[in-house]
């Protein structure tokens, strides 16, 4: 009977711990969505470049003005409630700063590199990025020393995910593990919101390098 009545008393804390378990995976599981539809950037941009980059300008502003209003207590209908509910606990009654990293990080690769490379890196963060969040917070048990609580299951699929995505779009298997390894290296670095905007022109110029060297392009 005691047996029964301690379980008792543990399960309204168990269940609340849970439900937030839960709910802060499906903030995830939004948040990183949105990552990986920017994986849809690459071929808009070779559709309609200059239309895909004004649009992309655009919708920073309209955030950026949004997030300000938001923090003064003026929503805005449907932005500020997708911020809401894609926001961490990091980020409640702050600016969000992902979707402006994200954009900016986007920008800098369409803007300062080939297409080609630029596409690389915004898979990179688009699947390496997205899915290592994501699967971190599902299966990650061993955490990395400094890393502000990443986990080794995220950074191995952030591995995984940029090597077949890179991959798929050269066919060299050497460059492939390179880039997966060094977008790996900076998924790990405790940027905070601050690796969207690394990640993308950084992978791609490091693409760049990679395709004009006859070393690994024997």
């Amino acid at each position: 009977m005691e047996e029964k009545s301690m379980r008792g008393q543990r399960n309204p804390v168990y269940g609340i711990v849970a439900r937030q378990r839960l709910n802060a995976i499906f903030k995830e599981l939004f948040r990183k969505s949105i990552h990986i539809c920017s994986s849809f950037i690459p071929l808009f941009l070779k559709l309609a470049y200059w239309p895909v980059i004004i649009l992309l300008l655009v919708a920073l502003v309209v955030y950026s003005v949004s997030e300000i209003l938001r923090s003064k207590g003026i929503e805005i209908p449907l932005i500020s409630k997708v911020t809401e509910i894609a926001a961490r606990k990091r980020d409640e009654n702050h600016f969000v700063l992902g979707p402006v990293t994200l954009v900016c990080g986007i920008l800098l690769a369409a803007l300062f590199l080939p297409l080609d490379c630029a596409r690389v890196g915004i898979f990179a963060l688009a699947f390496g990025d997205g899915l290592a969040s994501l699967m971190g917070k599902l299966f990650g048990k061993i955490t990395i020393p400094g890393a502000h609580g990443k986990t080794a299951a995220g950074s191995l699929t952030c591995f995984f995910a940029v090597f077949l995505s890179t991959f798929c779009c050269c066919g060299n298997c050497f460059i492939a593990l390179i880039i997966g390894l060094c977008a790996m290296f900076i998924e790990i670095l405790p940027l905070a919101d601050f690796d969207n905007l690394i990640i993308p022109p950084a992978i791609g110029y490091i693409f760049s390098l990679l395709s004009v060297c006859p070393a690994v392009n024997c």
